[in-house]
C-alpha cells in the first residue's frame, strides 16, 4: 500500500491506523524523516507511535550524510523483502515524490559519488561561486547545464560531481535506469488531497506545535555540528530560518513565518509533482481516505 500526499495531510496517522488493523509495517518514504537529528522539525512519528507497530527507515541516517534516492531504494528493497517474508503488509508513506517514483517507475543508475569528489566540488562552489561552476558544467555536461537554473547550487554541484566521478554526463546515467521495486499492478496508491485553505491552516498549526515541542533546540544542536549547508538535512523546511534566528539575524517569529511559508510552498509543489509525474495515484480527500484504503486492499 502506498500513501502519499502533501505535508500535514494526515498520511502518518492513516498509515499507523492501517498497520494496526492489518499487522502491517510502516516504511518511511520521506527524504527528510530519514535523518536522526530531525525528529521534531520533520514531524516524524513519535516514539510512542513507533512503539505501536513496526516503523522502518525513520531516523536511521546521520545529518552529515548526503542521503540519496538511490540509497533509499536499496534500503526500501530490504524492508520490502523483510515485510513480504514475514507476511506483513508493507505500507509506504511519505511526501517525497522522487522516492515514490523510484519505487514505482525505477531510478537512474548513477553510482555512489566518492566523498573526496563531493568535498572537492563543494569547496570550489564556496570558493568560486555558483556561476563559475555552472560555466564549467556547460563545458563538461551541456545538457545538464541547459536544463538547470544558473543559480541552482545543489543540482549544479550534483551534476558536476557525477561527471567528475564517472566521466559521464548525468543525462547519460538517467537513460540507464534501474527497474522499479513495485511494477504496475502490484500496488494500490492513494494521494491525500485536502482543500488548500484547510491544508495551509494545518501546516501553520503544526509548525507552531513543533516550535513548542523543541524544534529550536533541535536545530541548535544540528547547527552546532557546523555541517555543510548544502547537505539535505541542513535545508529541511524551517532549519535555515531557525539557524538565522539562532545567529541573531532574525527574530523567532520571523523565522517561524519563513518556515511556515516555505512549507506551504513545498506543499504546493507536491500537488504539482504527483499530478504530473505519478498519475496512477488515486486522489482522495483525507476524510474519505480510510474507506478508500479498505476498498483497495
Amino acid at each position: 500500500m502506498l500513501i502519499a500526499g502533501p505535508t500535514a495531510s494526515g498520511k502518518s496517522a492513516l498509515a499507523l491506523e492501517l498497520a494496526q488493523k492489518t499487522g502491517g509495517v510502516v516504511i518511511n518514504t520521506d527524504s527528510m524523516q530519514v535523518y536522526r537529528d530531525l525528529r521534531i522539525i520533520t514531524a516524524r512519528p513519535t516514539q510512542a507511535e513507533e512503539a505501536l507497530v513496526p516503523h522502518r527507515l525513520y531516523g536511521h541516517v546521520d545529518a552529515a550524510v548526503n542521503f540519496s534516492a538511490g540509497t533509499w531504494v536499496a534500503d526500501a528493497a530490504q524492508m520490502l523483502a523483510e515485510a513480504q517474508a514475514a507476511q506483513r503488509l508493507p505500507i509506504f508513506v511519505g511526501g517525497s515524490g522522487l522516492y515514490f517514483k523510484a519505487l514505482t517507475r525505477g531510478l537512474s543508475a548513477v553510482p555512489p559519488i566518492p566523498a573526496e569528489v563531493r568535498e572537492s566540488v563543494r569547496a570550489r562552489l564556496e570558493r568560486d561561486g555558483v556561476e563559475a561552476l555552472h560555466a564549467e558544467l556547460a563545458r563538461r555536461d551541456p545538457g545538464s547545464a541547459e536544463r538547470l537554473k544558473p543559480r541552482d547550487r545543489a543540482r549544479i554541484a550534483r551534476a558536476l560531481e557525477v561527471v567528475e566521478a564517472t566521466g559521464r554526463a548525468l543525462t547519460e546515467w538517467h537513460r540507464e535506469g534501474l527497474p522499479p521495486l513495485l511494477p504496475p499492478g502490484e500496488f494500490a496508491a492513494l494521494f491525500l488531497a485536502p482543500g488548500r485553505d484547510e491544508l495551509y491552516a494545518r501546516i501553520d498549526a503544526r509548525f507552531d506545535a513543533m516550535l513548542a515541542a523543541g524544534a529550536v533546540e533541535e536545530v541548535e544542536a544540528l547547527a552546532s555540528r557546523n555541517l555543510d549547508p548544502l547537505l539535505p538535512a541542513m535545508k529541511a523546511h524551517g532549519v535555515p530560518a531557525l539557524i538565522r534566528h539562532l545567529q541573531g539575524e532574525i527574530t523567532r517569529e520571523e523565522a517561524a513565518g519563513i518556515g511556515r511559508a516555505d512549507t506551504r510552498h513545498y506543499a504546493k509543489r507536491q500537488f504539482t509533482w504527483f499530478r504530473h509525474q505519478l498519475p496512477e495515484f488515486e486522489w482522495v480527500a483525507p476524510e474519505a481516505a480510510r474507506g478508500r484504503v479498505e476498498a483497495r486492499l
